[in-house]
């Protein structure tokens, strides 16, 4: 069994200049965070390298510091209320856990799931907390006026690896309750497989056994992603994996040797078959029924 250090986290309170931040080479044009830094500490967390270009802790402290964006929920109303804001979707908890631990304190991310709501805007939100419960009547009542979506991080169900590599985040099976439960509710959720590491949780009946999990707990949608090695990153998850799995150090030296990101075919070959599996595996009927804006009236023309 694999241990890790406890960090303590301290929390500073401090505001921002605007909610909203522009987003470009994604599929989303917009995100949220209502936090900067994260007591997850996931070894493999891509922000990592932006913490170390901003001189702020990225190695083994980080998550140790976590910026409390006090007056988040104020400016999203407003930057929402703007007449030129084209009320397109955002993407809640692309650079940190919406859910961490400061959620339960500070209750910014429910205050701007209020604010989403009454503006009548879509969001997705992505988180590794089953803490997102808390927020179901918010949902449900965000989902009734615009598209809403919750995504569950699972990349893998073996516990010591993720005990290793996701020290600070509830077990992966509280994350699948909680799936259960909003999809009880009407709210369409799904399950990231991201990171997935090589040698770690790539082996097909890792994969597998994720998938059929997943499509119990009634996940419309399934997806996964292979781990990135920025710079910032790679120090830190190669130093973890030279702790804990010594034996893998030489592949992972390989496989990014002259790259931050996933080897092409590598990362291919377990897209195909996290896909193969969801076709395999389709998600189960549902005794309910998926929570939806109503249809814009359809305009009719009259001919005099």
């Amino acid at each position: 069994m694999f241990y890790t250090r406890t960090v303590r986290s301290s929390y500073r309170e401090e505001p921002c200049r605007a909610a909203l931040s522009r987003v470009k080479g994604m599929p989303f044009a917009w995100s949220l965070n209502p936090y900067s830094g994260c007591a997850h500490r996931c070894s493999f967390c891509y922000v990592r390298a932006f913490e170390q270009r901003a001189e702020r802790p990225s190695g083994s402290d980080y998550g140790s510091s976590v910026r409390v964006k006090t007056n988040i929920v104020e400016l999203l109303g407003r930057e929402l209320a703007r007449r030129s804001w084209r009320g397109e979707e955002v993407a809640i908890g692309t650079a940190t856990d919406p859910y961490q631990p400061a959620e339960g304190r500070y209750r910014l991310t429910r205050g701007c799931l209020e604010a989403f709501g009454a503006a009548a805007n879509p969001f997705g939100l992505i988180t590794r907390s089953p803490l997102v419960v808390r927020d179901l009547d918010l949902l449900s009542f965000a989902a009734r006026r615009a598209e809403v979506s919750v995504t569950f991080s699972v990349p893998t169900l073996d516990e010591q690896v993720w005990r290793a590599t996701e020290p600070g985040t509830a077990p992966p099976a509280q994350r699948l309750r909680a799936l259960r439960r909003l999809v009880e509710a009407g709210i369409r959720s799904s399950v990231a497989m991201a990171p997935i590491l090589p040698g770690l949780s790539d082996r097909p009946e890792q994969l597998a056994a994720v998938v059929g999990a997943a499509r119990e707990a009634g996940a419309s949608g399934i997806w996964a992603g292979f781990l990135r090695l920025a710079p910032g990153t790679r120090e830190h998850f190669l130093e973890t994996l030279a702790r804990l799995w010594p034996e893998l150090l030489p592949e992972y030296e390989r496989l990014y040797a002259e790259r931050a990101g996933p080897p092409p075919g590598r990362a291919a070959a377990v897209g195909a078959a996290v896909a193969e599996l969801a076709r395999a595996h389709p998600p189960p009927p549902l005794a309910h029924t998926i929570l939806r804006p109503p249809r814009a009236p359809r305009q009719l023309s009259l001919e005099l």
